[in-house]
Order: structure tokens, then sequence, then C-alpha cells
């Protein structure tokens, strides 16, 4: 998946992006299929990260709205055990959260030793919504990328793995998205206001991600220009790059405890 990888240095421009992208598989039923292959590895890989107890990952999902945050989370992370994963929304801050520096919410979130942590949305969004609306100015967005490279240095440095991934969709996509949950009662709820006023600052958004790709993507901790228009192949892009970068840890199982005589024990 390297093709998707932002390479450290290199300047993002997602209009050469293709978001409709699907090149390595023919079509959706081909997709889930990989898709099913790779949430088998991953069951297995997350019970060792848990046992050996000495690492963590941590996913950064990003993306415009309707770019399919959400069902990543629910397709991608299907087979993976809850005690050990932990999924954290980053909405507007509180009065408390405000009083301090913007990455002192996050860190506390981060996932413990042995744990699997998602972000759905991140400290990303204080380099995103606040450029775009004008709480801070261009000075502070350049301040602020090397507070988070060094930030995500330290989690590194402790033993963390971090993958982010921005979801890449087509305006035309975002207004299908949009138009089906405005046509589905059903869906009706997921719909508000603000998603119809920030799809006006759509410009806005792909210079912001285009400098916040551009700015963070690091050797350890590397940003994937993931093509999300479809869904399925979103989700095994996703779930590829994860399951590459758990075997690439080498896992490592504790040895049982010697004071337990394993092929005498008859237990009662």
């Amino acid at each position: 998946m390297k093709l998707y990888q932002v390479k450290p240095g290199s300047r993002v421009r997602l209009k050469h992006a293709a978001a409709g992208d699907h090149r390595f598989c023919e079509d959706k039923e081909e997709g889930k299929k990989k898709t099913e292959k790779l949430l088998k590895r991953l069951d297995g890989l997350q019970e060792k990260l848990y046992a050996e107890g000495k690492r963590a990952l941590l996913i950064v999902l990003q993306g415009m709205d309707t770019a399919g945050k959400d069902g990543t989370i629910r397709h991608v992370m299907s087979g993976v055990n809850p005690q050990s994963c932990q999924v954290t929304s980053f909405k507007v801050p509180t009065v408390e959260e405000q009083a301090h520096d913007f990455l002192w919410r996050v860190h506390a979130k981060t996932p413990p030793r042995g744990f699997i942590g998602i972000f759905n949305r991140s400290h990303y969004e204080d380099v995103l919504v606040t450029r775009v609306h004008g709480l801070i100015d261009d000075e502070e967005a350049v301040r602020r990328f090397k507070e988070i490279r060094h930030f995500e240095k330290l989690l590194s440095a402790q033993g963390t793995t971090i993958l982010k991934f921005f979801l890449h969709i087509s305006k035309d996509e975002q207004r299908a998205r949009l138009q089906e949950r405005a046509d589905d009662p059903a869906k009706r709820w997921k719909l508000s206001p603000s998603d119809l006023a920030e799809r006006k600052n759509w410009k806005k958004y792909q210079k912001a991600y285009e400098d916040a790709l551009s700015a963070t993507s690091t050797a350890h901790a590397p940003w994937h220009v993931v093509p999300a228009d479809h869904k399925w192949y979103g989700h095994w892009v996703i779930a590829d790059v994860i399951v590459q970068a758990l075997e690439n840890m080498r896992l490592v199982v504790p040895k049982p405890d010697p004071a337990i005589h394993f092929k005498k024990l008859r237990i009662s």
C-alpha cells in the first residue's frame, strides 16, 4: 500500500489523488473477500498484541463529512475484541479542554500498551476546522504542526505504532451521500445543518488537509490518502495497512508460567 502513503517531506495535492481509484480490486465482491481474509488475520494479531502487552496501535481516521469514518470502524474492526480496543470521537472542546493546550485532551485518550486505539476525528481537527473558520492563522497552524510531530514522535518512542488515514472522497460523491441521507427517512437523523454549511467550505478544507498531511506525515506516523468513493475499497486498503503494521511488529506471546507443569496438569 506504499502507493497511498504520503512520503515524508512531499507535498500532497488531493486533486491528483483519484478518490474513485480501485486499481487493486476489480469489483466490490473481490474487495469484500480480500477484506474478510484480512480481518481473520487481524483477530489473531490483536490477541498477540494484547498478550504481549508491551506495545500499542493508534489508528487515526480523518475525512470530510460522509467520508465513511464510522463505516470503516464498523467494517474493518468488526472482528476485533472490544476488551482491548477503544474508540474515541473528539467533539467540540469543552470549557475545561479549552483551558488547556490543544493536545491535552488527546494524550489521555491514547491507547495503553496491549491495546488498539481508534480516533474518529482527532487532534487534527485543531489544525483543520479551526483554520477553515479563522480561529487560528497560518503561523499558529505551522506551530501546531510542529507540536503534533513532537507529540506523535513521543508516542512512537514509547511503543505506539501510529497509522493515519485520510478517507478521500470526491465532492460529487459527498453530494450523493448527503442526498441519500436526505431521501431516506431512516437516515435523516444523520444529516445536520452543519453538514450542509461545511460543504460550502470544500475548497478551504481541501487546502487545510493538504497542508496538514504534507506537514505531519513522518516515518513513524505516516499518512495514507485512501480512495474512499468506493467504501468497500477503502475498507480493504485500511485493513491491509493495519494487518501489515501489526505483522511487522513481530509480536511475541509471553511464555507460560514455569511454576505450572502443564503436561501433568489435570484441572478438576
